[in-house]
């Protein structure tokens, strides 16, 4: 009759994560996001952190990408 040549493996447990292990990276990787959704679509003109044009010519396609008007 058909044996199967590979032994039967026990299927690992799942253990959920809780919100208290997730909430730090979130709350990490949130204030990243919008720290570079800023650098993108905000520093120019007056709002502009960093002086010069640097770090709008380094964001400049991005931010048509994203939609942002920069001229």
């Amino acid at each position: 009759m058909a044996q199967t040549a590979a032994p039967a493996t026990a299927v690992p447990a799942i253990t959920p994560i809780s919100l208290k292990a997730i909430a730090p990276w979130a709350l990490f990787f949130g204030v990243l996001m919008l720290v570079l959704l800023y650098f993108v679509g905000a520093e120019q003109g007056a709002t502009a952190v960093i002086s010069g044009e640097g770090v709008h010519e380094w964001v400049h396609d991005g931010r048509h990408l994203l939609g942002f008007p920069c001229h």
